[in-house]
C-alpha cells in the first residue's frame, strides 16, 4: 500500500489535506486555460511587474549594506545530527568569526545549521525565506529575516550579496544554486566568484559525469570542470572565500 504520507521539496511532510496556497510565482507562471482567465492575465500582468520591482528594490533596501557575504546552500531535510548539519554550523562559524556575513534560505536543515553557527558565533546571519504552497517557516537562527514572494528575485539576492557560494549535500534546488552560478561564471556575468562544494563522497560522482560527459563530449570547455572546488575540511571552504576577499579588497563588512 502506498504511504498516505509523502515529502514536499523542503523535506517536510505532506499532508494531501492540507491547505495549499496559491504562491505568487505561481500566478505569474499560470498557463491561462479559458478566455476568462486569459482577461484577467492581460489587465493583472502588467500591475505584477510592479509588484516584482517592488520587491528587487525591498530586497535592495535590506541588503545594500551587506558586503563580502557567503552564500550557503544544501538539503533542507538534513537532520541537525547528520555530519553535513555539523560541518556546515562549524563552517559558517568560522565564517563569522572571520567577519563574513552568511546568507542561507532561511529554512530548516543546511540552511538552520549554517544560521546557527554563524549566530551564535556572533556574526552576520541572513535568511532569505520564500513564499511556497506550504509554508516554510525561517530558522530562529538569524539576525535578519527576509520573505521573498519570487524565487528569481530571491536568487539574484543570493548571488549579489555574496562574492562565493557554498554548497553542501541537496537536491533540486541545491543543483538549481548550484548550476546556476557555474552558469554566471562560465558567461562571464560574474568573476572571481568561488563556489565550493563540501563533501568529496557525495559530489563526486557529479564532478566525475562533468569530467568524463561533458568535458569530454565537448558540451563545456577544457577548464570550465575547475570553476569549483570540492573539499571535506571547513577551513579550506573560508580559506577561500577570505582569499577572494583579499584579491577584492573587501577587508571588512558593515553589520
Amino acid at each position: 500500500m502506498a504511504n498516505a504520507k509523502s515529502n514536499d521539496r523542503n523535506g517536510a511532510p505532506h499532508h494531501p489535506k492540507r491547505p495549499r496556497r496559491t504562491t505568487q510565482d505561481e500566478s505569474l507562471l499560470d498557463i491561462p486555460l479559458d478566455e476568462e482567465t486569459l482577461k484577467i492575465r492581460r489587465s493583472s500582468d502588467s500591475w505584477r511587474v510592479l509588484r516584482i520591482l517592488g520587491e528587487f528594490v525591498w530586497g535592495f533596501e535590506n541588503l545594500q549594506s551587506v558586503a563580502g557575504g557567503v552564500s550557503v546552500f544544501g538539503s533542507a531535510r538534513t537532520a541537525p545530527t547528520d555530519p553535513m548539519y555539523l560541518a556546515a554550523e562549524a563552517t559558517a562559524g568560522l565564517f563569522a568569526k572571520a567577519g563574513v556575513p552568511v546568507i542561507t534560505g532561511g529554512g530548516p536543515g543546511i540552511m538552520a545549521a549554517a544560521n546557527k553557527g554563524a549566530y551564535e558565533a556572533g556574526g552576520i546571519s541572513i535568511g532569505c525565506n520564500i513564499e511556497l504552497p506550504h509554508e516554510q517557516h525561517s530558522n530562529p537562527y538569524l539576525t535578519s529575516s527576509l520573505d521573498f514572494k519570487f524565487f528569481f528575485v530571491r536568487k539574484t539576492m543570493f548571488v549579489k550579496y555574496a562574492i562565493g557560494f557554498v554548497v553542501f549535500p541537496g537536491g533540486f534546488g541545491t543543483l538549481d544554486e548550484l548550476f546556476e552560478a557555474l552558469t554566471l561564471i562560465q558567461t562571464d556575468k560574474v568573476t572571481d566568484f568561488p563556489v565550493v562544494l563540501f563533501g568529496t563522497a557525495y559530489w563526486g560522482g557529479l564532478t566525475d559525469w562533468i569530467r568524463d560527459r561533458l568535458l569530454a563530449e565537448g558540451m563545456i570547455s577544457a577548464g570550465d570542470e575547475k570553476l569549483f572546488t570540492v573539499t571535506d575540511d571547513p577551513h579550506t571552504v573560508v580559506r577561500t572565500i577570505l582569499d577572494c576577499r583579499k584579491r577584492l579588497g573587501i577587508m571588512a563588512v558593515d553589520a
